[in-house]
């Protein structure tokens, strides 16, 4: 019907049939290997009892109040790690949801527990600023830190406390899984900005005597994505935001009112506030016309704020000079931050309220919310200002989500249906075979395939039943993220 259609009708039958098959197929193998990790681990997990009264004493303890949604995702993590099988499972939450809350509220009852907790992020800024917040929600615990940067001797140290078991939350990056290192009894294991990792990465923090494994996101994935390329994992959402938590004004400047833009700028930073400015590349580029962040860092240095303090932050740097630049930024040293996307995720600084993008356009619409989750967390009015080239019509409208829309899952879906998830998620890397019928944007199809694939690993996990479905999916290109 697809090649020889009769009409439109059997046209649209074909089609439809042949991309249900696609997703059907693509559903069916991260069920299977959701039930294979579950299966053979079974029993081997560490059933991780409730500790109610430690529990209450910390949330009761917090200077803010636990939301619906940290309580309701908190249920679901506490409920997993009582099982004899191992959870895996993901929680997506917006920029300044309270994620990092409810993963410590779940290591502290883990170690409650007697058991090991370890913490991964994708990088050292991230890793560091999980380690503060930490220490201050869980006074009193062993919590170290181990990453590129930390001296041999401390490292040392800090693996021999890992095996012998007298630390009890490690927190670090890609250090945590290199050579040597060991833990004596892991019981939780999570990852944050889990797609910044491989799947070999984060099957060598399996590896440590089947713990437990959380990972987290604050990139909003839309369902119907998370589901295919995520299916062997379940799924928590936190989807509401703090109380007090406000929204960023945020506008598109137009070129003829950059001037203006930068004067009020000026005159908020004398006030005390300081800002942000995010630049698309490190060095200037003759094929690209973006505003290169070091050739950006001296304009504005010398041109438009030259009464302001300004710091330049890029990927290039050494670790030492971006953690005392991040310091002085974090004690008002800097005023004015002009920095690459290395600023994207896990910066915290309560005081910067401004947030200037140049070349907006060159960013999805889910990494242009993260930078702009990055103000508004303080007591001050925030707001994020939109530089950008010459607009296509696609641009124009992801441009003006922006100032429409506040949240990120509203926006991953819109940059979705635009950009396709090739775009957006580097989907090309992941190794999902290119879909000949079926789109990733389908949530109908999506969601009746998933049911079919569940139906069928239900009955038959091993597809005993359906040997010619076992070889396709084995045929099938591997889909899972690789490194």
């Amino acid at each position: 019907n697809v090649h020889f259609p009769e009409n439109e009708e059997t046209l649209k039958e074909g089609r439809e049939r042949l991309a249900f098959d696609e997703l059907f197929l693509l559903q069916l193998k991260v069920l299977q290997k959701k039930w294979f990790w579950q299966n053979i681990k079974k029993g081997e997990a560490k059933q991780i009892e409730l500790k109610t009264g430690i529990l209450k004493k910390t949330i009761e303890g917090l200077p803010f109040e636990l939301t619906t949604a940290q309580k309701r995702v908190l249920k679901d993590i506490l409920n997993d790690l009582r099982k004899d099988l191992p959870m895996t499972r993901l929680v997506q939450g917006d920029v300044g949801s309270g994620k990092t809350i409810v993963a410590a509220l779940a290591a502290l009852n883990t170690i409650q527990n007697g058991y090991q907790v370890t913490i991964m992020a994708p990088t050292e800024i991230l890793a560091k600023q999980h380690y503060q917040t930490f220490m201050k929600t869980l006074p009193g615990l062993n919590i170290q830190f181990i990453a590129g940067s930390t001296q041999k001797k401390q490292k040392e140290i800090i693996i021999n406390q890992m095996k012998t078991g007298t630390v009890d939350i490690v927190i670090g990056t890609h250090a945590l899984i290199q050579d040597k290192i060991g833990f004596k009894n892991l019981g939780l294991a999570i990852i944050d900005e889990q797609h910044r990792f491989g799947v070999k990465q984060r099957d060598k923090l399996k590896s440590f005597g089947s713990p437990h494994l959380l990972s987290m996101t604050a990139t909003p994935i839309p369902r119907t994505l998370a589901i295919t390329i995520y299916g062997d994992q379940d799924l928590s959402i936190i989807d509401e935001m703090p109380k007090g938590r406000q929204e960023i004004l945020t506008r598109v400047v137009p070129e003829n009112k950059r001037t203006e833009a930068y004067r009020w700028v000026e005159d908020q930073v004398k006030k005390g506030r300081q800002a942000f400015v995010i630049c698309p590349l490190i060095d200037e580029s003759d094929v690209l016309e973006v505003k290169s962040v070091i050739k950006e860092y001296a304009f504005l240095s010398e041109h438009i704020f030259p009464h302001l303090k300004l710091g330049l932050l890029h990927g290039r740097l050494k670790q030492e000079e971006k953690d005392q630049i991040m310091k002085d930024f974090k004690d008002n040293q800097i005023q004015v931050l002009v920095s690459t996307s290395v600023i994207e995720v896990g910066i915290d600084v309560a005081n910067a309220s401004i947030m200037i993008i140049e070349g907006s356009e060159r960013f999805g619409l889910s990494q242009l919310h993260q930078f702009r989750g990055r103000v508004g967390r303080g007591e001050h009015k925030s707001y994020c200002f939109l530089f950008t080239g010459n607009l296509s019509q696609e641009g124009t409208t992801r441009m003006k989500s922006m100032e429409k829309h506040a949240s990120g899952f509203k926006l991953a879906e819109i940059d979705l249906e635009l950009r396709g998830p090739g775009e957006i998620y580097g989907i090309r890397q992941s190794g999902i075979p290119d879909l000949k019928m079926a789109t990733l944007t389908d949530s109908i199809t999506i969601e009746k395939a998933r049911k079919s694939a569940e139906k069928i690993i239900a009955k038959d996990p091993l597809l005993k039943n359906h040997p010619a479905l076992q070889e396709k999916i084995i045929d099938q290109d591997e889909i899972f993220i690789k490194d």
